[in-house]
């Protein structure tokens, strides 16, 4: 009963963590040479992990194939898309709420791929939970953003909704520590060659540039990717990625909190909103409360 509510919560919190210190990264590094390197790290740390665990002598090719596509997805496609949107000029909030939908799409795709059901009282969950964020975050619809950082905010959405379904689907054999690491790896493999060809590569080692990398590696990379593996191997991928909807609400407190951002009225209703969503969204149905 304690894991079930402190994981999903430590999740949320680490994971909305990750868009106050990636605005940091970026104002010190371009965006896929900075991933790169974060995942170069995240890799070596999970192999000395994996190692310690003697869990590579487990590791069965066909598994490697679906947890390097699922790294490709998640760490890969998902993150390059919202760091490129961010340099582009898109405000974390408008690519926050595209990315938003991803609950949604998940619990459609999961019906259709996974066999999962979903409840009127789910759906209801869900569709409250985008409300909610949508009222945190706001969109200036009259402004006019760049079409090709809307266009990586898109291609973020259909990554992480894909991630979650193939790791639910394909992915749950391998150990977690080796998994993590092969899907750092791929996600390294995969910034390094966007790098090489997109961009002119630059990393300032600055005092902030060590600190926010610092608490991207350790807190979101091992700790909150974890916890998502976790949670998506332990849960249905529709409950698991409901969580989605707190994060732009938490993240609005965080930069309250410790960047002195402003925060409204109808940041904490929103706020309110998506928290009911997300109770109602991660809430078993009837049925298989009775079978537990």
């Amino acid at each position: 009963m304690l894991i079930s509510f402190v994981f999903p919560l430590t999740f949320v919190i680490l994971w909305a963590s990750a868009f106050a210190t990636g605005s940091v990264v970026t104002q010190d590094a371009t965006p896929f040479a900075a991933l790169a390197f974060r995942f170069v790290v995240v890799a070596l740390g999970f192999v000395v992990v994996a190692w310690w665990l003697a869990e590579f002598s487990k590791l069965k090719m066909q598994d490697l194939k679906h947890s390097i596509i699922t790294g490709l997805l998640f760490h890969g496609v998902y993150l390059g898309g919202c760091w490129y949107a961010f340099s582009v000029g898109i405000p974390a909030g408008v690519s926050a709420l595209i990315v938003c939908t991803q609950p949604i799409l998940t619990a459609i795709f999961a019906g259709l791929l996974l066999g999962e059901q979903v409840s009127l009282r789910n759906w209801l969950g869900l569709s409250l939970g985008f409300v909610g964020a949508a009222l945190v975050l706001g969109m200036d619809v009259g402004s006019e953003f760049a079409i090709d950082g809307l266009v990586a905010s898109v291609v973020a959405l259909a990554a992480i909704t894909a991630g979650t379904i193939w790791q639910r689907k394909y992915s749950q054999t391998l150990p977690l520590a080796t998994n993590n690491a092969v899907q750092a790896a791929a996600a390294a493999v995969f910034h390094g060659t966007v790098m090489w060809f997109l961009e002119s590569p630059a990393i300032n080692l600055t005092l902030s540039f060590g600190l926010a990398m610092g608490w991207l590696v350790i807190a979101v990379s091992f700790g909150a990717f974890s916890i998502l593996m976790y949670l998506i191997n332990h849960h249905s991928a529709s409950q698991t990625s409901a969580l989605f909807f707190l994060v732009p609400p938490v993240a609005a407190l965080i930069g309250w909190l410790l960047l002195n951002e402003g925060l409204t009225t109808i940041d904490l209703l929103g706020f309110a909103v998506a928290s009911g969503g997300v109770y109602l969204a991660t809430r078993p149905s009837a049925s298989i409360a009775d079978e537990r």
